[in-house]
């Protein structure tokens, strides 16, 4: 096998609100948990179940962090890419533990708001877009993406009227 992938996906809702943390070097890391549930009907009884999964999340991205930050709350739907990653620490009784994280690398990762614009548990001012690991914008900035009273309409006026005759070719 030439390379081997480690990249996970969830769509979940935010178990608490993003704690922020400032590292010795002074890099910040974002931390929330988020709920993934599996619903089936039982074959036997035909009784709704439901299983919780609850994944810690840990963003190093400066941008995605300062997203979850200011939008993101207990409640919040939100669709995330990150890499799994363990990690050895001691407990306060002196125990040697093991945690695993997803994690949104520096460079890497990507955060998509899914609540609808005051819906739902996190009251952020946001249109539901998302940030990706490239810099892009926040929020809806295709015009395909945007709804009908958000697209402009085409100006009045003659065609001729609105072409520039001042082109060099």
């Amino acid at each position: 096998m030439a390379g081997s992938v480690n990249k996970v996906i969830l769509i979940g809702n935010l178990g608490r609100d993003p704690e922020v943390r400032t590292l010795p070097s002074g890099d910040r890391v974002v931390s929330f948990s988020v709920a993934t549930t599996e619903s089936w009907r039982d074959k036997n009884t035909g009784e709704r179940k439901d299983r919780t999964e609850w994944h810690n999340i840990s963003i190093f991205n400066e941008n995605l962090g300062k997203i979850a930050e200011q939008y993101c709350r207990k409640g919040s739907k939100i669709y995330l890419e990150g890499q799994l990653q363990t990690r050895e620490y001691t407990d306060k009784d002196g125990n040697q533990r093991k945690a695993t994280d997803v994690v949104l690398q520096r460079f890497r990762g990507e955060l998509t708001l899914l609540d609808s614009k005051g819906g739902g548990r996190g009251e952020g001012d946001y249109e539901g877009g998302g940030y990706g690991q490239n810099g892009g914008s926040f929020g809806r900035s295709s015009p395909m993406e945007r709804t009908p009273g958000e697209r402009r309409p085409a100006p009045a006026g003659k065609l001729s009227d609105q072409l520039d005759d001042d082109i060099p070719f």
